[in-house]
């Protein structure tokens, strides 16, 4: 935020996560007079010229919409599979890869809501893609994988849908630790979240035992409160982080995206 900015009440939050949808969006009603508006959003895949469809519900909450840094990170994927080494993420991709097989990259995806980036990143970059978000979102995000199976198998990927609630050892320990890379996007926004959240990327990671990964943690974020510094300072004391791209502010925000990267400051990625 710029100097001089007001807190919270300055902006009206549904506004700023979930502007306008753009005109590729079709709307569906049920048949049944007692269902819930459906909407269908069209999300052109440029490098793999194709079309991922995700249904969202709006009705049911915002874990069932699009936010703005998720549509920021499908765009970064998009690229990267276009211009690999002329990327914002070409970096995260040849720490990971450096020195290991050529083994399919295996990506968790947290709070993935409609599960639109762990879909892109399966038929991207040919990866093992496991999609989780909290349990009464998981029929939607199971739709939607479902929905868009056709398009990362002829690219090598895969797609799992898991729940996975921040915080909960038991639920880590079911997901398992043996992925590469963490993706996220528009996570950070209820402050109760902020030490749940820490708590999961310190036992995924293994920045709470000897046993230290080789992970990163990639997220997307629009930021639209001070408060949200709290969770960056947290972070940092854990978390070595840097900026890897900043998108423009769209009409009306004064911020744009920013997507970073998060490594455990114990890791060696040499």
């Amino acid at each position: 935020m710029v100097a001089g900015e007001s807190d919270e009440d300055e902006t009206d939050p549904m506004k700023v996560l979930l502007p306008d949808e753009p005109e590729v969006e079709k709307r569906l009603t049920s048949a049944d007079e007692d269902a819930q508006k459906q909407r269908l959003q069209d999300n052109h895949i440029h490098s793999i010229d194709t079309t991922v469809v995700i249904r969202q519900l709006p009705s049911q909450g915002l874990s069932f919409q699009l936010w703005p840094a998720a549509t920021t990170l499908v765009t970064l994927l998009d690229q990267l599979r276009s211009h690999p080494t002329n990327s914002p993420l070409s970096p995260i991709l040849s720490a990971l890869s450096n020195g290991q097989d050529h083994r399919p990259l295996r990506i968790l995806e947290l709070g993935s809501g409609t599960g639109l980036v762990g879909i892109v990143a399966a038929a991207t970059l040919s990866a093992n893609v496991t999609v989780t978000d909290l349990p009464h979102v998981i029929p939607n995000l199971q739709f939607n994988v479902q929905m868009n199976s056709h398009i990362w198998g002829p690219h090598g990927g895969t797609v799992e849908v898991a729940p996975l609630r921040w915080g909960e050892a038991d639920d880590v320990e079911l997901i398992g630790r043996e992925f590469d890379l963490i993706l996220a996007s528009d996570v950070v926004y209820h402050d109760h979240l902020y030490d749940p959240l820490l708590q999961t990327l310190r036992m995924l990671m293994g920045l709470e035992g000897a046993d230290k990964k080789k992970m990163m943690f990639v997220m997307a974020h629009l930021r639209r409160w001070k408060k949200e510094s709290a969770f960056f300072r947290k972070a940092k004391k854990l978390f070595q982080v840097e900026t890897l791209h900043v998108d423009r502010p769209t009409q009306g925000s004064r911020v744009g995206v920013v997507t970073y990267s998060f490594r455990g400051k114990s890791q060696n990625f040499e």
